[in-house]
This record gives structure tokens, sequence and C-alpha cells, in this order.
């Protein structure tokens, strides 16, 4: 049926078209010849195929689409009286005598568009008079389209201020009204359009209707457009006009939608100066409507309106926004019962924006809407709806994106309490927003009691909660959340000893509950934040984390400039690694946090640092694999040139680095062709020509233009060799590193002439 029903309709519409076509052919053939009768008669014709009731609305508007481009022909010649021969007064007149109301009133608007552009008659008088004829079509599609035909041809010719129909009786308000008017008409038109045809094709109806809803919008446009509508218009009539119409349609598809369009069309300025109003109507919208998307476009509109300019805050202050929002959501919310949990939290989300926006120094405000939610949330258990739950997470990031500084959250009162509704996972990804915001921002908490708020709102990620055991926890995800608890643990701090004593015992109440599998993150942080060292390494056996702490004490003693006690830590370090730590993985770890805490050491005087670099090459060249030893090796050289300290800018000893591990790097592709028949990827070479490239740009004399060349071509020389391992991310890596190399030389300057006689 469905199929049948489609396929009627194009029929319907092409022999529409055919007929449109040849009575416009007839028309235009009278009108080259200025015979106004025939003229009449065939644009009558060609009209009253819009009298068809076999077309759906899309086919509909393709047919009118057909009718309204012929009608501009018709138009011109209306405007030339000379052609016709017969006065625009006449005209009026004549046309009304057409046989069928249709075509009747489409000419009759036709030829009143001429009739105001003539000026022989007020435009007031004559938008009266169309907008008051046009009643005679009741049927909702026909009747919309010729209302639409109505604006569309008159738009342009309303009495408005600065117009050239403004004239001496016509004013501002006979525009408004015609618009308002017609939108009524149009309105009670596309609503009715809900009732027509058997309750079974409801669905089928409401589709039709969204197809033609800008019909009726367009004359909110068209007001909002109007220059002589200004706040005191607007707010006295206007706005009463709409929202008395989109009240009393009782229609949920019009509510929503004339809603939208009423945010959407006109100043902000005007909603917030009418705000009580706006608000007050949606109260008495239909329940199916969804007031909250409404409300939270147009905490939006005002939103951007606040941060537009400074200047307008004192407004937002003097009409109240924020207490007319708040009591508005919360009898939206209390009188739709039924609404989901995630519906309200939405809109106390775009509530929560609105006022950081345009009030962001009232904390008290900010509170006031979490708990509000927390009012809403109480007495149910926690949110296991996913929406809700991004929700929530919304809510609770926009204090902390908004002022970029977590102690300012720490201090409301109602924000621990939202936390509580979340479920163990989103509560441990909220847990990370707050401590990525406080790395991020670098943000010191100094305060014991802020911290223990804190630790409060972490307290997913420090203990087991919801017997859910660190077993069952993936273990990826385990190891960034604790090393994230451990980044935060060195941002707690306070030159006051006595508080900073209250700030450890707070952190340890919490970590200590956290079990044997945490406290390895967690505890040295702590430890290193007490200077309580020995026991934090008693506690927690283990070589590779022992080692960590023997080098985060040496660089805390080196910030305190103690050498000798700095000295002895790294010399624990190095025993550390000679007899504990065996794994050849572990060593490779160990060795480079090793080279990089001995880099950032400046408390070494020369006799004390070459001791200490000397052991740091010496055991990166005796790693158990050519490649782990290459690349500490070539590691080292940054022991030897520091960019911060102008005593450690050895060239030569850098590039002693980078040939020993030039050499290692030969050696491993060597030892690979011997052992698999074809050498190894580049892969170790590039790495070294960055090297080069480093020191090259850092000014050591050592490093040449001519070292960096032959090293270019070696690698070029590797890559084409028959016996090198083909690999895509080796070439990919060695490519990009020619196109920095290029780049570097095309830029110019210092730097470009530098590198201007390698080629690469």
């Amino acid at each position: 049926m469905v199929l049948e029903r489609a396929e009627d309709e194009e029929k319907w519409l092409a022999e529409g078209i055919a007929a449109i076509q040849q009575n416009a052919f007839y028309m235009h053939r009278a009108l080259d010849a200025n015979n106004l009768r025939e003229a009449l008669k065939y644009s009558a014709l060609m009209l009253s195929e819009l009298r068809t009731s076999n077309l759906s609305p899309h086919k509909y508007y393709d047919l009118y689409m057909r009718a309204f481009d012929e009608l501009r022909g018709l138009e011109m010649f209306f405007k030339d009286e000379s052609r016709h021969g017969v006065s625009v007064v006449d005209l009026y007149e004549l046309v009304q005598h057409a046989g069928n109301i249709l075509p009747r009133l489409y000419l009759l608007c036709t030829v009143g568009s001429v009739y105001i552009k003539s000026k022989e008659a007020p435009a007031k008088d004559i938008l009266k008079d169309l907008v008051e004829m046009c009643r005679g079509v009741q049927h909702p599609i026909r009747g919309l389209f010729l209302r639409s035909y109505l604006s569309q041809v008159s738009r342009d010719k309303l009495p408005d201020i600065g117009s050239e129909y403004e004239g001496d009786g016509d004013t501002v308000m006979d525009a408004v009204e015609f618009v308002l008017q017609n939108f009524t008409e149009m309105n009670k038109l596309w609503v009715r359009l809900q009732h027509q045809g058997p309750g079974r094709i409801r669905e089928k109806r409401e589709k039709e209707r969204s197809e033609l809803r800008d019909l009726v919008g367009k004359n909110l446009h068209v007001l909002s457009q109007i220059e002589g509508v200004d706040l005191e218009i607007y707010k006295e009539t206007v706005l009463p006009g709409v929202l008395e119409q989109v009240v009393n349609c009782k229609d949920d598809l019009a509510q929503y939608y004339l809603m939208e369009c009423l945010i959407q069309v006109f100043p902000d300025e005007y909603h917030l100066q009418t705000l009580e109003a706006l608000l007050g109507s949606c109260s008495q919208l239909q329940p199916t409507v969804d007031i909250k998307m409404l409300l939270s476009q147009l905490m939006e509109r005002l939103s951007n309106y606040a941060a537009s300019s400074p200047d307008v805050l004192p407004e937002f202050l003097q009409v109240e926004a924020f207490a007319k929002l708040s009591s508005a959501i919360w009898k939206v919310i209390d009188a739709h019962a039924e609404m989901p949990v995630v519906g309200a939290i939405s809109l106390y989300v775009s509530l929560l924006t609105f006022t950081l926006r345009v009030h962001p120094d009232r904390l008290d405000y900010v509170d006031q809407v979490l708990g509000a939610c927390v009012k809403k949330l109480s007495g149910k258990p926690k949110l296991e709806d996913r929406r809700a739950t991004k929700q929530i997470v919304a809510l609770l990031s926009a204090p902390i994106e908004k002022y970029n500084d977590v102690v300012r959250a720490l201090t409301l009162p109602n924000y621990p309490r939202v936390m509580e509704y979340l479920d163990s996972s989103t509560n441990k990804q909220m847990a990370m927003v707050i401590i990525q915001s406080i790395m991020k921002n670098n943000t010191c908490i100094k305060e014991a009691d802020k911290v223990e708020v804190l630790f409060e709102l972490i307290e997913g990620l420090v203990k087991d909660v919801d017997g859910i055991a660190v077993d069952e926890l993936d273990e990826e995800d385990f190891n960034e959340e604790q090393n994230s608890v451990a980044r935060l643990i060195h941002m707690l701090y306070n030159d006051d000893p006595e508080e900073m004593l209250k700030i450890i015992c707070a952190v340890q109440k919490h970590i200590m509950v956290g079990g044997p599998k945490r406290q390895p993150f967690t505890v040295p942080p702590l430890v290193f934040s007490a200077l309580r060292i020995i026991e934090a390494l008693s506690s927690v056996p283990s070589p590779e984390l022992a080692l960590r702490l023997y080098l985060q004490c040496a660089e805390a003693a080196g910030d305190c400039d103690l050498e000798p006690v700095a000295y002895e830590f790294f010399t624990q370090a190095f025993v550390l690694y000679e007899e504990e730590v065996a794994d050849s993985k572990a060593q490779v770890t160990a060795i480079h946090l090793i080279i990089g805490s001995l880099q950032r050491m400046t408390v070494f005087g020369v006799e004390n640092r070459d001791t200490l670099t000397h052991k740091a090459t010496g055991y990166s060249a005796k790693l158990l694999k050519k490649p782990d030893q290459c690349r500490a090796v070539y590691a080292c050289s940054h022991l030897f040139w520091v960019d911060d300290q102008e005593g450690i800018k050895d060239g030569e000893r850098v590039l002693l680095c980078l040939k020993r591990a030039l050499r290692i790097a030969n050696a491993a592709q060597q030892m690979a062709s011997v052992t698999r028949g074809s050498a190894g990827p580049v892969t170790l070479f590039v790495e070294i020509l960055n090297k080069y490239l480093y020191f090259f740009e850092k000014g050591n004399p050592q490093v040449t233009n001519s070292a960096i060349q032959s090293l270019v071509e070696l690698i070029k020389n590797e890559m084409q060799s028959d016996f090198t391992t083909q690999d895509p991310a080796s070439d990919t890596f060695f490519a990009s590193t020619v196109r920095y190399i290029q780049y570097q030389k095309e830029k110019g300057g210092m730097m470009g002439e530098k590198y201007g006689p390698i080629k690469a």
C-alpha cells in the first residue's frame, strides 16, 4: 500500500507540474501580448493545480515552487500599467472575481504586493485586508502555503522604521500586528494538520508536520528582523502575542518548535529582560514537551551573552537571572516527577555553566546548584545509567575547568556529596580528572583540611571500594592510577613544618589502608616528603624501587646543597645496582634512571661528578644486549653537556660517547649478520644521528656538519645494502630526520647557515 501510494503521488505530482507548465506557457504568451484578461485566465488555471489534496506536504511544496516561480513574471507584468492599461486599484478589484478562492487569493496577494509598492493606499490597510482575506482557505496544507506566499511577498514592504512604506499613518505596530496575525493563523493551520485523517497515521502526520514547521517559524524570524521592534515593543506586544499562541495551541510539537525559534531568533538582551515571562510560560507547556532542552538552550544563549562582554554582567544582577533560572528549573523538575535523572542533572549542568560564566566569583551559587543536584539524587542508589554519570562528571568538572584551581572546588561543601552518587568506575574517572587538573595547573595544596577533603574525593584510587579487590582490576590501568596518586602527593606541601606534619599524617591515614599493591606506589612519595627514607626502604623490599628512592633522596639532598649526602645516596644506588638488580630489563631501566638523575644534579664538584659519570658510562657499556648498550652510552653524552650549567659543557667527551655508541651499533649490525645471515635495521644509527643533531644545534664545536654528513651517508649505504633487514619504522624514522634537516636548512638564519653544507 505504501509503495502504491508513493507511486500515485509521483504520478499526481507529474500531472500537476505538467498542467502548471502548460497554463504558464499560455499565461506568458498572453503577457507578451499585453493581454490582461488572458493572462488572468491562465494564471488562475495554473494556480488551480494548488487545490489538490492528493499530495503529501513534501510533494505539495514541489508543486507550489513551480507555481511560485511563474508568479514572479506575473507580478512584473502587474507593475507595468502601460502594458495592461488598468490601474492598480482597479486591478486589485478585478482579480477578486476569479472563480475559485485559492487562485483568487494568490492573485490578490500578488497584486497586493504591487499595490503596496505603488503607495496609492497605506500599506497597513492592504496588509490587513490580505491577512483577513486569506482566512477563506482553511485547508491546513493549502492555507499554510498561501500564507507563506503572503509572508514572502510582503516581508520587504512592511511599514518598518526607515522603510519607504512607513508613511504618516503607518507605524511599526501595524507591521508587528500583521506578522503576528499571519503567524497565529498559520500555527492554527499547522496544528490542525495533526488531526487530519485517521488516528493510525499519527506518526506519519507528525513527520509531515515537521517538514512544514519552517513555514510557521519564518514569521518569528520576520518579527525579529523588524527594525522598529525595540525592547519595549517586544516586551509589551511581540512576546505576549507569541507566548499566548504557543501556550493555547496545546500541541507539543508546535510548542517545542516555536519556543526553540523564539529563543534562537530574538536578541539575548531581550530574553534577559523578559526572563520571568519566558520562564513562566515553560510551566504551562504540555507535559510531553522537552522543557529541559529548551531551558538548556536558553541558558546557553544567556551564558554566551554574558561571556561576550563584561559590560552586560550588571544586567544579569539587575534582573536576578540566577534566582529566576534556579526557581524555574526547580519547578520544572518538581512538576515532572517522571523526568529521568539524566534530564534533571543535565539541567543543573546547564545552570552551573551559566553560573560560572555570569557569576564566577559567587561560590555560594555554585554550591547551591550542586546542593540542588544532591537533593534530587537523595534517597537513590549510586547511578548506573551511563548518561547520568556522564552528566555528573560534567557537573563536577565544570568548576575545576573554570577556576583551574582544585582548591576552590575543595571549599564547596556539596562537591563531595555529589561524588558519592558515582559508581566505582566513574568515581575513579572523576578522581583522575581532579588529579590531572592539579598537575596541569601546578596547584600546590597547603592546608591539611583541604588535603583531607581531596583524599576523600579520590578514595576510589587509594583504597578498595564497593567490594572490588585490586586483583580484579586491569593492571595497566591500576598502575596508571597509582602513579597519578604518587605524583599528587608531591603537590602537597607547606613551608610550615607543623602544617606539613599535619599534611603527612592526613595522607598517611589514607594510603596506609590501600593495601600492599598500592603502597609501593604511594608510600615512597610520602616518605620523600617526610624525609624518612630508611623506614621507607625497610617497608618496601623491592631493589628497583629502593634504587629509585636512593636517587630521589640524592636529588633532594642536592636541592639542599648537601653534596656529601647526595654522593652517598648515588654510591648506595650503584651498590644496589651491582648486587641486587639482576634482571637485564631491570638493569636497562635502572641505568637510565641513574643517568637521568645524575644529569639533573648541580651540587657535585668536578671530582665527584667525574667519578659518578665514569661509573655510569662503564655500567652502560656492560649491559647484556648491544642495542641496550648503545642507547645507554649515547644517553651518557648528556652527562657532559648540560644546558643550564655553564661548567658542564665538555664537547670532547660528548663526542667520545657518541663515537663509542656508533662502534657498538656497528658491532650489533655485524653480530646480527653472523647470527641471522642479515644485518639488523638501521634504527640505532638513526637514533645516534639525532643525538648528533641535538648537540650540533646546542653549539658543541666537536660535533661538525662533516661528521653528520658522514653518518647520513653511512645510514643511506646501510639501508641500500642487500644484507640489511628492511624495517618500515626505521625507514620512516630516517625520512623524518632528513625532513627535519631540510627544514632547518630552509628556515634560514644562523641555524640555516649551520645546516647548509649538509646534504641529506
